[in-house]
């Protein structure tokens, strides 16, 4: 802590990532650490199947189907990870962006993967 030029104590905080704290009077501050939800074995197949599509899709020219099938892509990978499992919603989304995508199914066997894996 150092003190500002008008005598007011100054406080720098440089990184806080992980951190809870509470500042003045009466602060309370409480820190709960979830683990990673747990994911069933259709899921685990699901998230490897939208991980290697994603790949695929960067090695392909982008255009806007494309682009919004990544961004789907990306969306599924990070609602996976974060609770565990694909809504319905989600999965539904997908097969809607994979069947406007038929072309790159016959050409992306990982776009197949995905397909059979959400019920297209």
């Amino acid at each position: 802590m150092t003190t500002s030029d008008a005598g007011e104590p100054r406080v720098t905080i440089h990184h806080a990532s992980g951190s809870t704290f509470a500042i003045g009077h009466g602060a309370h501050a409480e820190t709960h650490h979830h683990a990673a939800p747990a994911r069933d074995q259709a899921t685990e197949e699901l998230l490897a199947a939208v991980r290697e599509l994603r790949a695929d899709l960067r090695r392909v020219r982008s255009d806007a189907a494309t682009a919004a099938l990544d961004a789907e892509l990306a969306d599924t990978e990070a609602e996976i990870t974060g609770t565990g499992t694909a809504g319905c919603t989600r999965r539904e989304r997908l097969r809607e962006l994979l069947a406007d995508s038929q072309a790159l199914l016959t050409v992306l066997a990982s776009a197949g993967t995905v397909a059979a894996l959400v019920g297209l």
